[in-house]
């Protein structure tokens, strides 16, 4: 027989096939773990070359979810986000990469936009690159809308080839929507950025200085309280 206590003087039992003796179960005591559905973007197959595509759908977080995050982890490490926006912008307009990076533009409002580059303004031995795959940027102009990145979708492309790239959008490249990309040795900078991204803090030396500081916080509360209220201390 089983006999689980639910906490308010009551308790109800179930047989037990294979044991007489009672067992009692504090559900306050339990713990339970569960997991969660979480999105995560995975890209689509190409339209036209193997280095652009669109699209994300969701996964699954299961018991593996650890290794999961590690790999997530390697593969960004190789990665750069720009946002399109509702402003008319690439964000950040400027980027520094290393060879061999992936730069993954995300439309994050309503209005389609296009990742278009200039045909002259990118290095001679590099290949060409716009949404929609286009091999020049007559054709992506002429072509346009077809190209076009609505609202929740992405392209993305691999620059393998050093040196300064300029793009646009084509429906927004009077408004101003024009970025720039430098692809150099090491990268790792975005405009205004100062040199690549600040090392992480252990989370140990988190909770160390939080525990620092209310100590000090103590000491300096207790003297307050001895000068404030102390008395006169004095021998007669």
């Amino acid at each position: 027989m089983i006999a689980f206590d639910t906490g308010n003087g009551r308790s109800t039992s179930h047989e037990n096939r294979s044991h007489d003796a009672p067992i009692r179960i504090d559900p306050r005591r339990a713990k339970h773990t569960f997991f969660e559905n979480v999105d995560g973007p995975l890209w689509g197959e190409p339209k036209r070359r193997g280095e652009t595509s669109f699209g994300g759908l969701t996964g699954g977080a299961t018991g593996g979810g650890v290794a999961g995050a590690a790999a997530a982890e390697v593969v960004a490490q190789g990665q750069q986000t720009v946002e399109m926006t509702d402003n008319l912008v690439f964000d950040p307009d400027s980027v520094t990469i290393a060879s061999g990076t992936t730069v993954i533009w995300r439309n994050t409002g309503s209005i389609g936009h296009s990742v278009t580059a200039y045909e002259d303004e990118i290095p001679g031995e590099a290949e060409y690159f716009a949404s929609g795959g286009f091999d020049s940027e007559q054709a992506a102009r002429q072509a346009y809308p077809e190209g076009e990145i609505g609202g929740g979708e992405q392209y993305q492309h691999t620059f393998e080839v050093e040196g300064s790239y300029r793009y646009f959008c084509i429906p927004h490249e009077t408004a101003g929507m024009v970025a720039s990309i430098e692809v150099a040795a090491g990268g790792g900078t975005t405009a205004g950025g100062g040199g690549g991204a600040l090392p992480a803090v252990p989370n140990s030396a988190k909770t160390l200085g939080v525990a620092t500081v209310s100590a000090l916080l103590s000491v300096l509360a207790l003297a307050y309280f001895f000068l404030k209220y102390g008395g006169d201390y004095g021998l007669d």
